[in-house]
């Protein structure tokens, strides 16, 4: 992953984000240990990806939920029932926590099938994962 540098960050980042399961932490601490990168520049590169990926969720959740009903749908109704009563219960606040595992894809599509407006859906989500980024860059930085 370190050859594919600041582009392999960006994808892992984008598809972790999805409802791939990736780990875009894994690429993002290899790089940190690695030489010649720029920590700043990746936490940079990682948060645009990830956040870029949440975007896609929130399309998803806005113009895709009539499939839901498919086999294939990538949600199951009961975690999007979950997620969606979680952001009913605490509001657009839950989109600083879109990067926690498991729960965070489906807030995310949750919140586009619920219409949260996209400029704050978009800066919730890039604070929260700029945050969790800059912790894990942190302390990668540290180990190695």
């Amino acid at each position: 992953m370190v050859e594919s540098g600041y582009f392999g960050l960006f994808m892992s980042s984008l598809l972790a984000a999805t409802l791939i399961p990736i780990s875009s932490e894994v690429v993002l601490g290899a790089l940190t240990a690695a030489e010649g990168f720029n920590i700043w520049l990746l936490v940079l590169v990682a948060t645009i990806g990830n956040t870029l990926g949440s975007v896609v969720n929130w399309l998803l959740g806005r113009y895709c939920l009539h499939w839901q009903d498919r086999r294939w749908f990538p949600i199951k109704a009961a975690t999007l029932d979950s997620a969606t009563a979680q952001f009913k219960r605490y509001g657009l606040w839950t989109m600083l926590f879109a990067w926690v595992p498991i729960i965070g894809d489906p807030l995310t599509f949750a919140a586009g099938i619920l219409g949260v407006k996209f400029h704050l859906f978009v800066i919730l989500v890039a604070i929260g994962k700029a945050t969790r980024y800059i912790a894990v860059a942190s302390l990668a930085h540290q180990i190695f």
